[in-house]
């Protein structure tokens, strides 16, 4: 049974802090909420996938990040990730060793590293989340041109606003 009150707002210590969410009351609630769960269900799918591989979460997230942003310095991805430079280490060193990345001298910087992906490794990866962007792409086409302009603004704003730790 959820708790009846208020979210409790930025800046608003006095308000309770609540063991369940409340049902939301205004549309930003209920973005919020589906927000939250949808977060939620593709952690547990994402450490799923990785489990059936023999790897981490954390080793996941880092192939997603160099799929998504491209080549980067460990420090790059220590600022993409949140990681400390020892905690990317760490997972840069398993994943090098289990094939999924090369470490290669950095063209810009001879101190510093880039980080790619090894093509190869990334098949077994890619077909784990192949029937999910294929049912994603599915729904999404049923929306309207006003309405997929409408999610990629909102993803924009999150961005700009640097909730996904990536700007």
């Amino acid at each position: 049974m959820a708790v009846k009150g208020k979210f409790r707002r930025a800046g608003d210590e006095n308000a309770p802090i609540l063991a369940t969410v409340p049902a939301p009351v205004t549309p930003i609630d209920r973005i919020v909420i589906d927000i939250r769960k949808f977060i939620a269900g593709a952690i547990f799918f994402n450490t799923k996938a990785a489990e059936k591989i023999g790897m981490s979460l954390t080793d996941m997230q880092m192939i997603h990040i160099l799929q998504l942003y491209g080549p980067a310095t460990p420090g790059r991805l220590g600022s993409w990730s949140g990681l400390s430079s020892g905690g990317v280490t760490v997972a840069l060193d398993r994943l090098q060793k289990a094939g999924y990345i090369r470490r290669e001298p950095n063209p810009a910087d001879r101190r510093s590293l880039i980080v790619t992906l090894a093509p190869v490794r990334m098949r077994k990866v890619a077909g784990m989340y192949e029937e999910v962007e294929r049912e994603t792409r599915r729904l999404l086409a049923t929306l309207s041109a006003g309405d997929l302009e409408a999610v990629i603004r909102f993803f924009e704003t999150l961005r700009s606003a640097g909730t996904d730790g990536n700007t």
